[in-house]
């Protein structure tokens, strides 16, 4: 019998919804950021910031234009850690000790995969429906927008700038800060201010890994008591 619903949008369709086209956008200009990075700082600074700002206007666009998709949720949250993951991996190059910055590479991976698996699991629409936490950091970081955007702007501006900073490949990541912070200019200030939003964003990382982490368990316990 035939199907006398609406007929399914065509996969190209999309595709090239509007939010998509600004999430291959933001590939792009990490693309040609990271193809710069060591010769032109500046240029790709601007390129990466740039790109990372897209990453507000994509949510809006689907938001404005009725155009939320999976497909498109999955693009942005990887674009998001790919894009930070290989940041992490050209200052692990730049700065000693470099298993920080690879520390800090595997957390936030870790966390986010957790937490989308772990939504999956719950049956749940969103990885930022977390309500039913107990931590009220967690549920303050998800549950406020300008909260969540200062720490997730606080670390990239931090890891920008401590590219920017590096004068040479074998600097001692605490030399610099410890530097940086005493003088007394702009940049020390927007350092600070960096480090604390990093700093409240890690520890948030620690409790989603954990809170995911938890959900996992549960759900195999459950599923061990079903007969």
């Amino acid at each position: 019998m035939a199907n006398k619903g609406k007929p399914r949008p065509a996969k190209l369709s999309v595709y090239l919804y509007i939010p998509n086209i600004v999430g291959y956008m933001r590939i792009l200009l990490n693309c040609v950021a990271f193809a710069v990075c060591f010769s032109n700082k500046t240029l790709f600074s601007l390129l990466y910031f740039f790109s990372f700002c897209c990453d507000a206007v994509d949510g809006w666009c689907a938001r404005k234009f009725n155009q939320v998709s999976t497909f498109g949720a999955v693009l942005d949250m990887v674009t998001d850690r790919v894009s930070t993951a290989c940041l992490l991996v050209i200052l692990s190059q730049v700065y000693r000790p470099s298993l920080a910055f690879l520390s800090l590479l595997a957390l936030d991976i870790a966390s986010h995969w957790l937490q989308m698996y772990s939504t999956f699991l719950s049956g749940k629409t969103s990885h930022k429906d977390v309500k039913d936490s107990t931590s009220w950091l967690f549920k303050l970081y998800y549950g406020n927008r300008l909260f969540m955007g200062y720490c997730c702007v606080s670390c990239e501006v931090l890891y920008i700038i401590l590219l920017l900073i590096a004068k040479k490949q074998t600097e001692n990541l605490m030399n610099v800060l410890v530097d940086s912070l005493t003088q007394i200019s702009p940049l020390s200030v927007l350092l600070a201010l960096s480090i604390f939003g990093w700093g409240i964003k890690q520890v948030v990382n620690v409790i989603q890994m954990k809170t995911a982490a938890d959900v996992c368990v549960l759900y195999d316990i459950e599923k061990k008591q079903k007969p």
